[in-house]
């Protein structure tokens, strides 16, 4: 997957000091090389899933845990780590996520069972969680506010955009050159130095705010997407036994816990009154049914790349470019549209823009060119979710209460990756039935095309979301004044 650039930034007002100043420089490296390796594992180790399969042997219901165990904790535990640096301090959040992940890197690297490969999957999801707040924040109070920020901030973003934009290609050169192991292994010396400069340079910061976290909460959700996650990817070996529905049944029961737990602790992670606002769960709504879509486009892409068209990992890697470049640009235009169209107008056009890319998708065959299978379809999903990316964050931060802006700036990124956990769990199932079994190329490719029509049904479903329950508001407030949670 490659992750969307962050619209929710803030953008400060003018001041005297126009440039970062040179000794914070380090701070803002550290920041935004912690936010980088984030958002690139996330997308790293699409291009390595094959290998991965062939070298630990893992099936492939369980080859799609290799992405969902990361994204399931990070989503889960992100909001959580974003609270847990305004009360035990940025620094010592930033150390404590980044040092998890390093780790995790390091043991998934050396995995030599699927298992162990899966458990540091998730760790790294966890330390990522923990993390990706952090880095936001250290470099907000590192930089004066003004211009200087807001060149700091603009350089974060486009960090973030790059690693996700990268990370196919990064993956493949790994992967060809070395060996799977390395899309993690690689993690390990980076991290190690951004350890020593951030203990160096950065200074502990805290919002002063010492009531507890709600960490229960955060594992209740996390443990309940998991739970049905599995329980979806379970129907297609095991219909539905006993086997498939006691996971589903105990992530729901799960999952209505988190929502007892956030209805009566006094600081919940996510206060649930913030749903009351129509734009806001709206939004939320509809970018979960994205996130279900698009998130998966990555894995099935690489998958037929590799698998059916017989793709090395590093040529994977080339040909996702174009599709990495059109949802940076698509998510850059998207601000400037969505002044003419207004952001609902614009959010349904860049659903159903993507809808029409998994359609034509879908027509994929076992001899697909590059153009017409890959690369232009390609385009057209992701540069369509670009463009219905801001609009959606606009309306759901336009919204939120002053104090609860970085809230929801937070969930929103939050239900995308939630919605895109699960929709991998749900399209897996779909193409794994499709196919049977069967290792024949033209059966494989038949399951990865079902995939994607489910897609593009969920997709335009979406778009009937929106069109009936979004807000009509022309003009939100741009989500650049509103501050971020990652």
């Amino acid at each position: 997957m490659t992750c969307m650039p962050d619209v929710s930034a803030p953008v400060s007002a003018p001041s005297a000091t126009p440039r970062i100043p040179p000794s914070t420089w380090a701070v803002v490296l550290a920041a935004c090389t912690g936010q980088f390796l984030v958002v690139l594992d996330v997308a790293v180790v699409n291009v390595a899933l094959p290998s991965m399969r062939a070298d630990l042997g893992l099936s492939a219901a369980a080859l799609q845990w290799v992405v969902n165990a990361y994204s399931i904790a990070f989503a889960g535990f992100m909001l959580l780590g974003g609270r847990a640096a305004d009360i035990y301090g940025r620094k010592l959040m930033f150390l404590v996520g980044l040092g998890l992940f390093t780790a995790a890197s390091l043991a998934g690297g050396l995995a030599q069972e699927g298992w162990q490969l899966l458990a540091a999957r998730g760790v790294q999801g966890l330390g990522a969680a923990v993390l990706a707040p952090a880095t936001l924040t250290i470099l907000t109070a590192a930089v004066p506010e003004g211009p200087a920020r807001t060149r700091a901030i603009g350089t974060w973003m486009a960090v973030g955009a790059g690693g996700g934009a990268a990370g196919g290609l990064v993956g493949g050169v790994l992967t060809d050159a070395l060996s799977w192991r390395w899309v993690l292994l690689i993690n390990v010396p980076i991290g190690a130095l951004v350890l020593v400069a951030a203990a160096l340079r950065i200074t502990e910061g805290r919002a002063g705010d010492r009531r507890r976290i709600d960490l229960l909460g955060a594992v209740l959700v996390t443990a309940g997407l998991a739970a049905v996650a599995y329980g979806i990817v379970q129907t297609e070996a095991e219909g539905w036994a006993a086997a498939t529905l006691v996971p589903l049944l105990a992530g729901v029961a799960l999952l209505a816990a988190f929502v007892a737990v956030e209805a009566r602790t006094a600081v919940p992670l996510i206060p649930l009154r913030v749903f009351s606002v129509r734009a806001v769960s709206s939004a939320n709504v509809s970018m979960l049914l994205m996130g279900s879509a698009t998130f998966s486009m990555w894995y099935f892409m690489t998958v037929y790349a590799q698998n059916v068209l017989g793709y090395t990992p590093l040529q994977a890697g080339l040909a996702l470019m174009p599709t990495s470049a059109a949802v940076v640009i698509g998510a850059k235009i998207g601000p400037r549209l969505m002044v003419r169209t207004g952001a609902k107008s614009l959010a349904v056009a860049g659903v159903l823009i993507t809808a029409a890319g998994f359609g034509w998708q879908s027509t994929m065959g076992v001899d697909g060119s590059y153009l017409t299978a890959i690369m232009l379809p390609g385009i057209l999903m992701m540069a369509g979710a670009g463009l219905a990316s801001t609009p959606l964050a606009a309306l759901a931060t336009s919204g939120a209460a002053p104090g609860d802006a970085g809230l929801v700036s937070g969930l929103i990124n939050t239900s995308r990756t939630m919605g895109g956990a699960l929709g991998l769990a749900v399209l897996s199932t779909v193409a794994a039935a499709r196919t049977g079994g069967s290792g024949d190329a033209a059966e494989i490719t038949a399951g990865y095309a079902a995939a994607f029509r489910t897609a593009s049904g969920v997709l335009l479903a979406g778009a009937v979301v929106m069109l009936l329950w979004l807000p009509n508001h022309r003009s939100p407030r741009p989500p650049a004044e509103v501050p971020a949670k990652v």
